[in-house]
């Protein structure tokens, strides 16, 4: 891992600095202690990040858990009490992990997976555009399109006018500006400049900016619009922000209820932001999904013994670490590091950092995640794979992460069922002469009851006189579904004239009197024809 250390720190530092709006943002929309949110984070980061097998993935408190958590604090009577299932939520994901269920993950179809990360582009991307300029009503992280405000995403947008703050607005402008030449220019001029990362230029200028415009009317930045951490006064005051939990609620069963949901919810999201974190991925690693339930296990049961929300692995975060040239798990480690000594060391410090600068980050995140040209590429691929992932960035955008995924998820499904129906069997015309239709269907190399629509279609529009060959050569495996379905049609047959040719390995045979006794080893069930 240190071998990359030159890449993985300067990586881990933009990390921290997109990492620790999201930890505050997500612990207020959860109604939850906000030093819960750097908690998770800083567990996310260290304990984590040490045990998973992800080279690139950063984990911390999730959004798409936010809306969950509001409402279990309030059904289990405290966040003590909600503590305590998101300890039991860490234990059942190591069961979850020792079941070997992270291999869920590899059947997301990849339009889904690539809808997430242009999903997830375009809301960090509509999401920070108010922070951006001074418009702060919505805490940071916040990705569903109805906000607690009472707003949804484009109002936001749309109320920024009434609500510009002209200091927040400049230094956004001027850390965006840093940002842009810093990517596009800077960084391939000279090697200090990778090194030292855009993000931390922008950072110390807008710490600067608050510092200098502190006593301008026009310029200053107020304290709502700027980055707050809890500052304790003294050792005793820092170890009373943690929260521990009440275990005497143990046997209530709505614990258990919020405990399960955590864990499928939370592994759920992580082994999605594992495929796609593996998709954009320069180096192509391709990550352990067991371990990572057990890794993201044993950092929720950590979190929730000590007062933090609850982990998955974060793509906005994993992003900016690739974007940042993170190359090994030092960099989301180190990063862990960095919320945990700031916290302890400077947090009055951190309290100076304007969020219109963060947001200035998170716009180049989200970009470089819902990069145009993607768009013209999903198009090219054909309506198979452009439509579910345009129904995932959609319903992202106008519902939610969870929301969207599973609406992709769902016409992906239904696409796989259209294209099982068209694949099912191949037609051949092979003669009409002699007032004889001769017709030749291959069946498909797996033909299962998906294929039964399109089959019994096909036998049902034969003309009378027909010779039917059915070929079934390639077919290793046909359902007791297809079969049954031919043995109905031998009715019929005999009703429009229509002679039966069968080929397969089993043998040749012409006008079978029954499809099932031909098939007779399994005749109550799938037949293989191996």
């Amino acid at each position: 891992m240190f071998k990359t250390i030159k890449k993985d720190l300067p990586a881990s530092i933009v990390v921290f600095f997109v990492a620790l709006p999201l930890c505050l943002g997500i612990a207020l929309a959860s109604g939850a202690p906000l030093f819960s949110g750097l908690i998770a984070g800083i567990v996310g980061g260290i304990v984590v990040g040490a045990l998973s097998g992800s080279n690139i993935g950063v984990s911390g408190p999730a959004a798409g858990l936010a809306a969950i958590v509001l409402t279990a604090i309030g059904t289990l009577g405290g966040y003590q009490n909600f503590l305590v299932a998101v300890v039991i939520g860490g234990v059942i994901q190591l069961i979850f992990g020792f079941l070997k269920a992270g291999v869920i993950g590899y059947y997301f179809p990849s339009s889904v997976i690539k809808g997430m990360l242009t999903g997830i582009g375009i809301i960090i991307i509509l999401k920070q555009i108010p922070h951006f300029f001074g418009y702060d009503a919505e805490p940071e992280g916040a990705d569903s399109f109805f906000e607690a405000s009472g707003e949804n995403t484009f109002s936001a947008i749309l109320n920024i006018f009434d609500n510009i703050t002209v200091g927040s607005t400049i230094i956004g402008v001027i850390g965006l500006a840093i940002l842009i030449l810093w990517d596009r220019v800077l960084t391939k001029k000279a090697k200090i400049f990778q090194l030292i990362q855009g993000p931390l230029v922008a950072v110390i200028l807008g710490i600067i900016f608050y510092s200098v415009t502190q006593s301008n009317e026009a310029l200053a930045i107020s304290q709502s619009h700027l980055v707050s951490v809890p500052v304790p006064e003294d050792t005793a005051s820092f170890m009373a922000q943690f929260s521990f939990p009440n275990f005497a609620v143990i046997t209530n069963t709505d614990v258990w209820i919020v405990a399960f949901t955590i864990a499928l919810v939370a592994s759920l999201e992580t082994l999605l932001c594992v495929e796609a974190t593996d998709k954009i991925d320069p180096h192509k690693n391709v990550t352990p999904t067991n371990r990572e339930l057990l890794a993201q296990g044993t950092g929720n049961i950590i979190s929730g013994l000590i007062g933090g929300l609850p982990i998955t692995q974060v793509i906005v975060r994993s992003s900016a670490n690739i974007q940042s040239g993170g190359e090994s798990k030092m960099s989301a480690i180190i990063h862990g590091f960095f919320l945990l000594i700031s916290v302890i060391l400077i947090p009055r410090l951190l309290n100076m950092i304007p969020l219109s600068v963060l947001a200035a980050i998170l716009l180049v995140v989200g970009y470089k995640l819902a990069k145009p040209k993607l768009f013209k590429q999903m198009y090219d691929l054909g309506w198979k794979q452009s439509i579910p992932f345009t129904v995932t960035v959609l319903g992202i955008v106008f519902i939610d992460l969870l929301y969207g995924i599973g609406l992709g998820l769902l016409v992906g499904i239904v696409v796989i069922l259209l294209k099982s129906y068209q694949n099912s069997h191949f037609l051949h015309i092979e003669d009409k002469s002699n007032g004889k239709h001769k017709i030749k269907m291959s069946l498909a190399e797996e033909v299962t009851f998906f294929n039964k629509g399109a089959i019994l279609k096909e036998l049902d529009s034969l003309p009378r006189d027909t010779f039917l060959e059915i070929d079934l050569l390639k077919t290793r495996y046909l359902d007791n579904d297809i079969i049954e379905i031919l043995e109905d049609f031998l009715f019929k047959a005999k009703e429009r004239n229509i002679d039966i040719k069968l080929t397969s390995k089993r043998g040749i045979v012409e006008n079978p009197e029954s499809f099932v006794e031909f098939f007779r080893t399994r005749p109550q069930s799938s037949l293989s024809l191996n």
